[in-house]
Order: C-alpha cells, then sequence, then structure tokens
C-alpha cells in the first residue's frame, strides 16, 4: 500500500519530550519576567503573566500540559516570589487568595485555550474530510474508470482518516495479513471495504461521518457503471439488430436475383419439352456460370465483412513490389480490363503486405470504379510514392461523390447516390477494413460531377544501407 504522511492522531516521544521541555521553558521565560519587573510593580499583580505561559502551551499541546504548567507556575510563583521565599508555605492569607484565584483563571484559559484548539483541529478535519469528498465526487463523475480510481480513493481517505496508508475494494473481500476491513455501507448495501493496518485505530467520530459519505460516492459510482455497462450491451444489441435488418434489405436481392436466374436457366435445360439450340443451351450455361459466380461473390463478401468485424482478419505480411500486387488484381477481374489504364512508379519501394488481401482491396477499387464510369471512359490506375508510403490512386470518370458521402460509403450496406448501380454496398468497406488491417489507409477523393478517385496508402519497406 501507499504510503502517506499526516499529522499523528497520537503524541510520539519526540512530540512529549518537546511538550515537557516547552512547558519547562515557558514557566522559566515567565518566571524570569516577573522577576525583571518585580521592583517596579506589586508581587502578587505579576503573577497573573504565567498566563502567557499557558496559552501557548495550550494551543500547541492541548490541556493535559497546559493544566500541568498551570500548576508548575503557581508553585514557582510560590517558591520564588510569595513570602516566606523559597518554601511552599504562605504567611499571609491573602497570598493564599491570590494563588489561589491565579491558579483557577491559569487552568480555565488553559481550558479554554484547549478547547479552542480542539474545535481548530475539528474544523481543519471536517474541511479535510471535505476537501476528500469534493475532489473524489469530481472525479467519479467526469466518468473516470472506477476501478482505476479506487486507488486514488483509498489514497484521499488514508489523508481523511489519518492513517498510514489503506485501499479499497468493491465487495466484501477478505482483508490480507496484517490489515483489517472497515466495511463501506450505505443501508444495508455494503459497498466496498476500506483496508487499514490491523494496528490503525481510526477516529470513531471521524469514522462515522466520512465513511458513510465515502461510501455513498462509490455507491453512485457502482450503479453508474452499472448503468453504463446496460447501456453499452443494449446499444450492442440495437446495432446487432440494425446490421442484421440491413443484412437482409441489402442483400436478400442480391442473393434472390442470382439465385432465380440460376433456377430459371437450369430448369429450361432440364425441361424436355423444350426444343434448344446449341447455341440458346451455350447461352444458358453462360448465364448460369455468370449468376453462380455474382452469387459466389456475395457469399465472399459477407464472409470477409464478418471477419473483418469479428477481428480475425490477420494479415500473413510478406514483402511484395506494388507492381506484382495490381498486375494480381487486374488478373482477377471479370471484366472491363480493356478499359484500365495503368501507370506505375519503377521507384516505388516494397511494400510488407497479406498479398491476398491487398489484391482484395485494389480489385473492389478497380471493379466499383468501372461501375461507376461510362462504358465509354477508362479507369486510371496510379501509382506513385513517398518517403513514407506507396499510393495507389484509382481514377474514374463518374459522377463523382457528394462531400456528405465520403465517409458514408465505406461504412457496410452503403452506396452512394447512383441508385442505379447494382451491389450490396460491401466492397469499399472491405476494402478499407483490409487496407488497416495491413496498416494502410483508404480514402476517397472527389469533386461532384467531376469523378472520384479512391487513395489506397501503404507504409513502404525501408531499405537500410549498409554503414
Amino acid at each position: 500500500m501507499k504510503r502517506l504522511l499526516h499529522r499523528p492522531a497520537r503524541y510520539s516521544a519526540l512530540d512529549l519530550a518537546a511538550g515537557v521541555l516547552a512547558s519547562i521553558g515557558a514557566v522559566v521565560l515567565v518566571s524570569l519576567a516577573i522577576e525583571a519587573l518585580r521592583p517596579y510593580v506589586p508581587v502578587l499583580s505579576l503573577g497573573v503573566l504565567y498566563v502567557f505561559a499557558v496559552l501557548p502551551i495550550a494551543v500547541a499541546w492541548g490541556l493535559g500540559f497546559a493544566t500541568a504548567v498551570s500548576i508548575a507556575s503557581m508553585l514557582a510563583f510560590n517558591w520564588f516570589f510569595l513570602p516566606p521565599k523559597h518554601t511552599l508555605q504562605l504567611r499571609d492569607g491573602a497570598n493564599w487568595l491570590a494563588l489561589a484565584v491565579y491558579l483557577v483563571t491559569a487552568v480555565v484559559v488553559s481550558a479554554l485555550a484547549a478547547r479552542a484548539r480542539r474545535r481548530r483541529d475539528d474544523a481543519e478535519q471536517r474541511r479535510r474530510e471535505a476537501d476528500v469528498l469534493a475532489e473524489a465526487a469530481g472525479d467519479l463523475l467526469r466518468g473516470i474508470e472506477l476501478e482505476a480510481e479506487l486507488e486514488r480513493l483509498a489514497e484521499l481517505a488514508a489523508g481523511a482518516l489519518r492513517v498510514e496508508a489503506a485501499r479499497i475494494e468493491l465487495g466484501e473481500p477478505a482483508p490480507r495479513p496484517g490489515e483489517r476491513g472497515v466495511p463501506l455501507r450505505t443501508g444495508r448495501r455494503t459497498v466496498a471495504t476500506l483496508f487499514v493496518d490491523a494496528g490503525d485505530e481510526l477516529d470513531a467520530a471521524v469514522e462515522a461521518r466520512f465513511l458513510p459519505a465515502l461510501a455513498a460516492l462509490l455507491a453512485v459510482a457502482v450503479d453508474r457503471a452499472e448503468l453504463e455497462a446496460e447501456a453499452l450491451e443494449a446499444e450492442m444489441l440495437r446495432r446487432s439488430d440494425a446490421v442484421k435488418t440491413a443484412l437482409l434489405r441489402s442483400v436478400s436481392h442480391d442473393l434472390r436475383s442470382p439465385l432465380t436466374a440460376i433456377l430459371a436457366s437450369a430448369g429450361a435445360l432440364a425441361n424436355e419439352e423444350l426444343r434448344l439450340s446449341d447455341a440458346d443451351q451455350a447461352e444458358l450455361v453462360a448465364a448460369i456460370r455468370e449468376e453462380a459466380t455474382r452469387l459466389d461473390r456475395v457469399v465472399r463478401d459477407l464472409l470477409d465483412l464478418s471477419r473483418l468485424e469479428a477481428g480475425v482478419a490477420e494479415p500473413h505480411l510478406e514483402l511484395w513490389s506494388i507492381d506484382e500486387l495490381v498486375g494480381q488484381a487486374l488478373d482477377v477481374l471479370y471484366a472491363g480490363g480493356d478499359r484500365i489504364i495503368v501507370e506505375l512508379d519503377p521507384e516505388a519501394p516494397p511494400v510488407n503486405v497479406d498479398a491476398g488481401q491487398i489484391e482484395r482491396v485494389l480489385a473492389n477499387l478497380i471493379e466499383n470504379a468501372l461501375k461507376y464510369s461510362p462504358d465509354s471512359e477508362p479507369v486510371h490506375v496510379q501509382v506513385t510514392s513517398t518517403a513514407a508510403e506507396v499510393l495507389v490512386r484509382v481514377v474514374d470518370h463518374g459522377q463523382g461523390i457528394r462531400p456528405g458521402d465520403r465517409d458514408r460509403i465505406f461504412e457496410p450496406f452503403q452506396r452512394g447516390t447512383n441508385d442505379g448501380v447494382r451491389g450490396a454496398g460491401l466492397g469499399l468497406a472491405i476494402a478499407r477494413g483490409f487496407a488497416e488491417a495491413n496498416g494502410g489507409r483508404l480514402w476517397a477523393e472527389s469533386r461532384e460531377g467531376q469523378g472520384a478517385a479512391f487513395v489506397l496508402a501503404l507504409p513502404a519497406e525501408v531499405k537500410e544501407h549498409p554503414a
């Protein structure tokens, strides 16, 4: 546990020695002052000066020391100044009365001073407790993680309780060896347990006043944390339902359409009553293959998206030339390859990536550009590099992207405002997911009506030059 400096609740041997020496010194100093003034002032009038010995001792060390100083002062006054001197006997009855009055006055003054000291200490203790509670409330209400805040709360509580060290744990755990636990309760509920050293004694008044307030703060923080957890779980369930709904709405057409075409074509081929020419049969087989390929792509997109959202799409990094990755992406395209213009950078450094994932990113970007560009317009794939990154820019000549859509189109099941383009809205989401999994970035650049550019930035592999 963390050690804390504090004002001790009890006097140590050093404090007791200091109190005794201060008391003796105070009596001696006032006695010397009376001796100096005795030729000029009646001696009985000087006895009241011992009050100045009692007051500082009462304020600094309390009523016990002050009472002892009061008695010692009257004895010294009798011994040194009242006849017969150097004895404790008094010949004049008035001296007895004066001595008694001085003693009572000194005791009363010391009691009042000690009481004022206690009130000051109590006020200081209450202020310390209030500061601790205010600071704890501020930390807890600012939303600081409760488990991380317990150590700081224990430190603050140790200072308020004037013990060397403390720790707080939620619930009612068993104490460690050499500790004792103090439950922090609000009503019948034990919110947490405060552990202090077994030898520490807590002030009963402070314990009864401070610990329930601390327990109430912790109860509010615990309830808030539980409500936040419940709200987060509810939000996750809501988002899960929203994703499922979006999935059904967005993918149902993309799944049903190829299935319908496949079933219709297969049914026509299997129908013995239909007389189909070789050309018709070839056309139906081609349609089945095309729609099956389309269906396979939708299923693959869904599987990739689920892997990315689950965080299990771990890349297998290898050193690759960006030219090779672009070439592999072009090889897997289904159509439109004759419209693609590639501009490579021979000085581009290699990249350390998962070739399959980056190939998928590039293929998705190029296919997206082909879909949104007019059939008569080319798609440009431009490779450039900086000192830190290799950039692949895929530029189309479509309608562009509205500024409000530049981030939205990278979310699953989202498309731009070109409603005539088919697709489930998964390609860009998968592309950004794979790009980020490989330490890269993907963003859109566009001016509405003048085409769009999607930029893939991958960390360049820096070559170490021999010394």
